[in-house]
């Protein structure tokens, strides 16, 4: 086992931007597509107790994660949309932990489920319509001292999309779920 794979907190690694290709692109939006089944398949037949796991030592419950997913993507379909319709749009930040300890988190994991699906569906129909022009375009994130293209988001959220699904689906197989 390589050390990536034994990292609870980066099961795939962590994130780093490739040079932008055209193939990448269609790798990270089909990476963004499967999301919303992989999501469901991961929490497939998994009881309250087991929802309520954290994937980690001092990590987010499962039940948490897939409500940070919904809450993830959304921040980013609306960057996409800003950046589609403004020049370069200075987004919110928001903070992720605090988030993930309010109230809507305690719901159950088919509100968030639902939540990604539609989503999805908004955002891959957004990306089937981008020419090249709008790849490059940018939105500013303050915490990047750059501005972000959204070559860079998609993939990114490409990433983040396999990232979280693998928190679960590492867990249950350390668990043997």
């Amino acid at each position: 086992m390589t050390a990536i794979t034994e990292d609870l907190s980066y099961p795939i690694g962590r994130f780093t931007p490739q040079p932008p290709s055209a193939g990448l692109r269609r790798r990270a939006v089909a990476d963004i597509g499967a999301l919303p089944g992989h999501l469901a398949t991961a929490v497939l037949g998994l009881n309250e107790a087991q929802l309520d796991t954290p994937y980690r030592p001092g990590g987010w419950t499962v039940r948490q994660v897939v409500h940070h997913v919904a809450d993830s993507h959304l921040n980013a379909f609306i960057r996409l949309k800003l950046a589609l319709t403004e020049e370069r749009p200075t987004i919110a930040a928001y903070d992720e932990k605090k988030f993930a300890a309010l109230a809507d988190v305690r719901l159950p994991v088919a509100v968030s489920l639902e939540l990604v699906r539609s989503l999805h569906a908004r955002w891959l129909a957004i990306y089937g319509t981008m020419t090249d022009d709008d790849w490059q375009r940018t939105f500013v994130h303050p915490e990047y001292p750059d501005p972000l293209t959204l070559d860079w988001q998609v993939q990114m959220y490409g990433w983040h999309s396999r990232h979280h699904v693998a928190h679960i689906t590492a867990l249950r197989a350390r668990e043997g779920w």
